[in-house]
């Protein structure tokens, strides 16, 4: 093994691992909540937790993997990101309201998701950061791929309807909504996301549920 190689693992073993990625967590955890999601840096993350910032990309791929762990997050953007973009373009909203709501139907999932809920509904810098992850993570990264205009609007707008509906049924468990089958929110939520993300059809069919659908 070369010197140069030798380096970065030694740099990587600095602290241990398990110490290692337990400071990069605790320190993100940190940063996140002082900061918001789009202010927090990897670099800042690693000078707080004192380790070398490429140990951070060796143990998360990227920040939003980070976020996810660091504040025990129930769902996974990229999971969501690749369902959407996986059917017809036609159906992207669809596909984001079905996703998110399916992740978030185990129990385990719902008591996280109102814990997050709480604390976004009693602070304002924890409702910011939920609202920037969603949009950046999951909704920017959407609306990228598919090269809509306006595409930071989009993602937005679509924004505040996917986190309305994970507070209100997740969260809050706002009746009748915390209780209506999947498919009947879908059909109801999907075509108001699909004319943010996509532009699909007209106004009209947002009068009818599930006519874009049809």
């Amino acid at each position: 093994m070369s010197e140069a190689d030798a380096a970065p693992r030694r740099g990587r073993r600095r602290k241990g691992e398990g110490d290692a990625r337990g400071a990069i967590l605790k320190a993100a955890n940190a940063e996140f909540l002082a900061h918001g999601y789009d202010a927090t840096s990897l670099r800042a993350i690693a000078r707080r937790a004192e380790v070398d910032p490429a140990l951070v990309h060796h143990y998360f791929d990227d920040k939003g993997a980070l976020f996810m762990e660091a504040l025990e997050a129930p769902v996974r953007p990229q999971e969501i990101v690749a369902r959407a973009l996986a059917g017809p373009r036609e159906r992207i909203g669809e596909n984001v309201v079905r996703a998110v709501l399916e992740a978030l139907e185990s129990p385990a999932t719902r008591d996280r998701m109102r814990q997050l809920v709480r604390t976004a509904l009693g602070h304002d810098f924890a409702a910011r950061m939920l609202r920037q992850f969603v949009v950046r993570e999951v909704l920017g990264r959407i609306a990228g791929a598919i090269d809509a205009p306006d595409a930071p609007l989009r993602a937005t707008l679509a924004g505040s309807q996917i986190v309305g509906l994970m507070v209100m049924r997740a969260g809050l468990q706002a009746e009748p909504l915390a209780s209506t089958p999947i498919d009947e929110v879908v059909a109801r939520v999907g075509p108001v996301v699909q004319w943010h993300l996509v532009d699909f059809g007209t106004r009209e069919a947002l009068d009818t549920p599930g006519a874009m659908s049809e």
